[in-house]
C-alpha cells in the first residue's frame, strides 16, 4: 500500500496538481462548448459556406492527435512570432479540441428536433434566430446531455498531455515525485486512483443533472420506438 502512503505524504503536491487539472478541464470544456455550439449551428443552419467552415474545423481537430495540436500551438506558433505561456497554450489546445467533439454532440441533438418545429415557428412570425434560441436550443441542450457527458470524462484524461509542456498539473506533480522517490509504479498508481476518483465524482454529478433535466416521456417514447 505504498501508493496510499504517497497520497498522504505528498497530499499538498497532489492537491495542487489536481486543482490545476480541474482548471484545465473546466476552461477547455466551457470554451469548447461555446465553439462547439457555434460550429454545430453553422453545420445545420449556416448555409454552404458556414457548413464547410464548420466541417473543416471539426475534421481538423478530431482527425489529429491532441498532443500534435498542443505542440503546434506551443512550439510552432513562436516561429510565426506568436509566443504563448504554457497555461495559455494548454487552454487553447484543450478548448479547440473539445469544441470539435462537442460540435458533433450538439449537431446530433439539434438535428433530432423535428424540422416541423422550425417551420411552425417561422409560420407564427418568428425569425430563424428566434426559433433557434427559443424553440430548438432549449430542447437540444436537454437531449444532448447523455451523449455529451462523455466529453468531460474524455477531457479529464486528455488533459494529462499538458505536462509535456511543463504545465504543473497532476501528471507533472507525479513526475516530480516519482523522480524523488525512484518508485514510478507506486506514484503513478496513486495518480491513477486520483483520476479514477475525479471521473467517478464527475460521472455521478452528470447523472444527477441528466435525471434533473430529462424531458418527460422522452425515454419512454425512445424505448417504444426501439
Amino acid at each position: 500500500m505504498e501508493w496510499l502512503t504517497y497520497l498522504v505524504t505528498y497530499r499538498n503536491e497532489f492537491l495542487q496538481g489536481t486543482i490545476l487539472t480541474l482548471k484545465l478541464v473546466g476552461v477547455g470544456l466551457l470554451g469548447g462548448f461555446g465553439l462547439g455550439l457555434i460550429a454545430a449551428l453553422l453545420r445545420v443552419y449556416g448555409g454552404k459556406v458556414g457548413r464547410w467552415i464548420a466541417i473543416g474545423y471539426i475534421e481538423l481537430f478530431r482527425g489529429t492527435p491532441l498532443l500534435v495540436q498542443l505542440f503546434l500551438i506551443y512550439f510552432g506558433l513562436p516561429d510565426m512570432g506568436i509566443t504563448l505561456e504554457r497555461m495559455t497554450a494548454a487552454y487553447i489546445a484543450l478548448t479547440l479540441n473539445s469544441g470539435a467533439y462537442q460540435a458533433e454532440y450538439l449537431r446530433g441533438a439539434i438535428q433530432a428536433i423535428g424540422s416541423g418545429q422550425m417551420m411552425a415557428a417561422r409560420a407564427v412570425g418568428m425569425t430563424r434566430f428566434q426559433a433557434i434560441r427559443h424553440i430548438i436550443l432549449p430542447q437540444a441542450l436537454r437531449m444532448v446531455i447523455p451523449a455529451w457527458s462523455n466529453e468531460p470524462i474524455s477531457l479529464i484524461k486528455a488533459s494529462a498531455v499538458a505536462y509535456l509542456i511543463a504545465v504543473p498539473d497532476l501528471m507533472n506533480q507525479a513526475k516530480i515525485i516519482a523522480g524523488k522517490l525512484y518508485d514510478p509504479i507506486g506514484v503513478y498508481f496513486a495518480v491513477a486512483i486520483i483520476y479514477l476518483a475525479i471521473v467517478f465524482v464527475v460521472t455521478w454529478l452528470l447523472g444527477l443533472v441528466e435525471r434533473r433535466v430529462a424531458i418527460p416521456g422522452l425515454e419512454l417514447e425512445t424505448q417504444r420506438t426501439h
